[in-house]
């Protein structure tokens, strides 16, 4: 993905995003045909009005129009599904997925709260039946906060073609902000898609609606988060474990031209054992990228320092010899 401007546009690395979903069937309000494609998100002719974007009023009008209309929802639940309204994740989809439009969402809590985006925790079910499932619904922030602290690196090159949008974006009015909200959402829903799809270790990305990001729940049954790996203290062999399956997973990123581009130990869980990469929506191009090669490097350090601060051997913690491995792979050495 390339590295941005304020004024820049989000091209190549997903103009042809085979992930986009597909509606089952139409309903009103319908989200705009934006929703579909990475690009197509901030191209699309039809307007958009006042601090939101369309996307983000279609969204809101949907949940408002799913508890005010329709059958009376189950007990407890706080909206009819919203698979149909958004973009969906890829295929195969997961055998634990509920896609079922009869489904509700209850919301169960909030899992983590952040300057950017709060996450909560969704259980959608099929009333009546034991079919359900647990997501994390990540909800990027717009106009309740003033700035996205990555926004100066990480948006740049990324233009747009209306000039009111530009000007709002790099005046960081409210309807700035909630244009960069979604930007990030629908950021992170490609990335997610497309790294989920080649076999990076990365939650699901089940759909995403305006500035709503729904993936798979890494935790426990019963509502319980998977720990950071920074929260761990694993014993030698555990951390020569975790330290090979999380450059497995850079290497798999470096094939693609990609790097994290804000890596650390806190964003990284580890769930049954198995490292997970989560927050994604600033992924680098590292080809493409004049600060591409900056970026993997630092990635490398940042976990590099965490491993070696708990002992990794001397063998397998030089953060020189990792990084050059990983240009190799992006075929930059």
């Amino acid at each position: 993905m390339r590295m941005h401007d304020t004024d820049d546009h989000f091209d190549d690395y997903l103009d042809d995003n085979p992930f986009g979903g597909r509606r089952s069937r139409p309903r009103k309000p319908k989200q705009s045909e934006a929703a579909r494609s990475f690009e197509g998100d901030f191209d699309q002719e039809s307007t958009r009005a006042g601090r939101l974007t369309e996307a983000e009023r279609a969204r809101l009008a949907a949940v408002r129009e799913s508890a005010l209309a329709g059958p009376v929802l189950p007990p407890g639940a706080d909206r009819w599904t919203t698979w149909d309204d958004g973009e969906q994740g890829p295929h195969p989809r997961p055998d634990w997925l509920v896609t079922e439009l009869a489904a509700a969402d209850t919301e169960l809590g909030v899992l983590k709260s952040g300057k950017e985006a709060d996450v909560h925790l969704i259980r959608r079910a099929v009333p009546d039946t034991d079919r359900g499932c647990v997501m994390a619904a990540k909800r990027y922030r717009s106009n309740e906060h003033r700035m996205f602290h990555r926004d100066s690196g990480y948006l740049e090159g990324r233009r747009m073609r209306r000039s009111r949008e530009m000007r709002a974006i790099a005046n960081r009015t409210s309807f700035g902000r909630n244009l960069i909200a979604e930007q990030w959402a629908v950021a992170e829903f490609a990335a997610l898609s497309r790294l989920w799809s080649i076999g990076v270790p990365v939650p699901y990305p089940v759909q995403r609606s305006g500035t709503e990001l729904l993936m798979e729940f890494l935790g426990s049954s019963d509502g319980e988060a998977a720990p950071r790996l920074a929260e761990l203290r694993p014993d030698a062999d555990e951390l020569v474990e975790l330290w090979h399956q999380l450059v497995a997973a850079l290497e798999l990123l470096a094939g693609e031209g990609m790097t994290h581009g804000d890596l650390s130990a806190y964003n990284v869980l580890v769930h049954k054992g198995q490292v997970m990469l989560i927050d994604l929506p600033q992924i680098v191009d590292v080809v493409a990228n004049p600060r591409g090669r900056e970026f993997l490097a630092r990635d490398v350090s940042n976990v590099m320092n965490w491993f070696r601060a708990r002992g990794l051997p001397d063998r397998l913690a030089d953060p020189d010899t990792v990084t050059g491995e990983l240009l190799a792979a992006a075929g930059l050495d």
